[in-house]
């Protein structure tokens, strides 16, 4: 679980560099919503019946919140549109109170009490404490001027088949090197250190050439070019091997033991074992993650802390707002172009310059009616076709054309009595069930973060706040249709989370007897809750398979988009780049280049 996000920052940046030929068009948190029962009541004012803004912003998750920074930061005046009465999308945090009731963070601000803050999304981060860091969503931070405070770690767990009872070490290079010689082969080592030195010198120019540099048109030769020249040149020469699927043989991986680890780390990734991911992210993980000074971090008050600094550096500046519990029902569009939102309940929201979705494609197209505009309506067939199979469990046609999704999630969120914890439990570890069967496998791989050892303040005196899940390995045909109000949805429900409470059962044997709260999400918890289509994760995209989307549609003129449905896809730092690259699509060379000043990027 820690390499997952340990390499997440490097993964959308390497990502978005290697694709700077197109980034200019067309080419390319695991989260849930609370499983509610009642809609909380509006939290913050609607729109007036009649207003403008320069931009409206659709989301409020971390890609729409960093989009609208950068604009608030620049002068435009912004409105953030958010369905949810929280925000942060799919690395939101949720509050429960000792009775297992949801308790909306403004209503809680108003009438404390004690209550569990769960994360919807991801847990494990990094890349974000350090000044100078080539993470996208740290440099957003520094742009904006806000910025959570942070608390650094550094040991980790993991249940292996080699061995099943765990092992805990800190992270870094030398504690790696242990880890090989404990359950590598004989030549485990020696395949490593071959890896290595084929893999770091490619990442000399892309750690030096930040993604905050790159924008869609021909102004990316002075923020990226003329501006970084030599690590803009190491990339163009090194390009083909960057952009290339990582393979194992071809390095000289030979080693079972290793092959497999690598493979786990490449899907906690990417949601793609290690022949479906670029160079360029594994180059970063031998890069970064096996630093000596290797640390991850949190954000002390968990991932709502994260959206909150993002949603000030909003609402700091005049005339820009961000507003909870307001749906958005169409994206207006007059003659040809976007020209605001209509709110549920017919409320005209317009925008001068832009709309930007921070929607998947799937809700960004429903919101755009079929007829509106004729060009958006053949890409809307085009993107939103049947897709290929990509698991081996799928049965769509073998020619689709469309964007394949990966799978869903099944979570299990517990308010734990400290009592049951041990005093040696790490804050996170990952169980692997078996080599024998694909990574990827419905219920293989399981992540366990604890993150109220780090921050005591995410749970009421005396309890601990827990999050197991799946990382997009549940395929949501096995739920579709289903009745959320009935008993067989209860029971499948169970017997769905069984796997997760044995993993969390790896370390805590009496957990079941020492939660207060309990709660489970499942596919329908995703698309019902966080409006994502099959309650995906995201965009299933080999490395062979081209780039996403975005940030502009080429059909419709004022119409952006932003997050992990679109380039440079999934993870909290590539969401940051996807925001970037929308707000810098509307703002000019000389405000990107302003926007550049305020980076602390690593020595080089």
């Amino acid at each position: 679980g820690v390499h997952q996000i340990r390499t997440y920052p490097m993964t959308a940046f390497a990502a978005l560099l290697i694709s700077l030929p197109s980034a200019a068009g067309f080419g390319l948190a695991p989260a849930h919503a609370p499983p509610l029962r009642l809609r909380a009541p509006a939290v913050r004012a609607c729109a007036p019946a009649s207003e403008e803004v320069d931009v409206v912003v659709v989301g409020a998750g971390l890609g729409g919140l960093s989009c609208a920074g950068l604009l608030a930061s620049q002068g435009l005046k912004v409105a953030v549109l958010e369905s949810h009465y929280e925000i942060g999308g799919c690395a939101h945090e949720f509050n429960v109170n000792m009775d297992g009731k949801p308790v909306p963070s403004e209503l809680l601000a108003k009438k404390p009490q004690p209550v569990f803050k769960f994360e919807a999304g991801p847990s494990l981060y990094s890349g974000l404490s350090a000044d100078a860091s080539p993470n996208p969503l740290k440099h957003i931070f520094q742009m904006v001027g806000e910025e959570p405070e942070w608390i650094n770690y550094d040991t980790w767990g993991a249940h292996l088949p080699e061995v099943p009872e765990g092992y805990e070490l800190s992270i870094g290079a030398e504690n790696f090197m242990e880890i090989l010689r404990r359950y590598g082969g004989p030549t485990a080592r020696e395949d490593w250190d071959r890896l290595a030195e084929q893999l770091m010198p490619l990442t000399k120019g892309v750690t030096a050439l930040p993604s905050t540099a790159v924008r869609g048109d021909a102004g990316v030769l002075l923020t990226l070019g003329a501006r970084y020249p030599r690590a803009f040149l190491d990339v163009i020469l090194n390009a083909q091997k960057i952009t290339a699927p990582f393979d194992l043989e071809a390095y000289g991986v030979r080693d079972p033991f290793l092959k497999n680890y690598l493979d786990l780390i490449a899907f906690l990734l990417q949601g793609l074992p290690s022949n479906g991911t670029l160079t360029a992210v594994m180059a970063f993980m031998v890069d970064e993650f096996y630093k000596p000074d290797a640390v991850m971090d949190f954000p002390k008050g968990g991932s709502g802390a994260m959206a909150a600094a993002l949603a000030r550096g909003v609402t700091k500046h005049a005339g820009c707002s961000v507003r909870t519990s307001t749906p958005v029902e169409e994206v207006v569009v007059e003659e040809g172009r976007a020209a605001g939102v209509r709110l549920k309940g017919g409320r005209l929201l317009r925008a001068k310059r832009a709309v930007v979705s921070n929607a998947d494609l799937h809700n960004t197209f429903r919101m755009v009616p079929e007829g509106a505009h004729a060009g958006f309506d053949e890409e809307r067939d085009a993107l939103l076709a049947p897709a290929a199979p990509v698991y081996s469990d799928d049965d769509g046609p073998a020619d689709g054309a469309g964007l394949p999704l990966c799978k869903s999630f099944m979570h299990l969120h517990l308010g734990v009595r400290a009592d049951a914890m041990p005093p040696d439990l790490p804050p996170q570890w990952t169980v692997v069930n078996s080599w024998d069967v694909p990574i990827d496998a419905p219920g293989n791989v399981i992540v366990v973060s604890v993150p109220s050892i780090l921050d005591p303040s995410l749970a009421p005196e005396g309890h601990h706040v827990l999050h197991a899940y799946v990382p997009a390995t549940e395929p949501y045909s096995e739920w579709e249709g289903l009745n959320r109000n009935s008993a067989e949805y209860r029971a499948k429900k169970a017997e769905a989370a069984e796997v997760l409470w044995r993993a969390v059962e790896r370390q805590i044997p009496d957990v079941r007897e020492r939660a207060t709260v309990t709660m489970v999400g499942t596919p329908l918890t995703h698309e019902r809750f966080l409006r994502r289509d099959a309650g995906t994760y995201g965009p299933f995209l080999r490395a062979t398979d081209g780039q996403l989307p975005g940030p502009k549609f080429s059909a419709c003129d004022g119409l952006l988009c932003c997050g992990d449905s679109t380039f440079p896809g999934i993870g909290m730092p590539a969401v940051a780049a996807s925001g970037m690259l929308a707000a810098h699509s509307i703002l000019s060379v000389r405000q990107h280049l302003q926007n550049l000043d305020t980076l602390k990027l690593p020595p080089k």
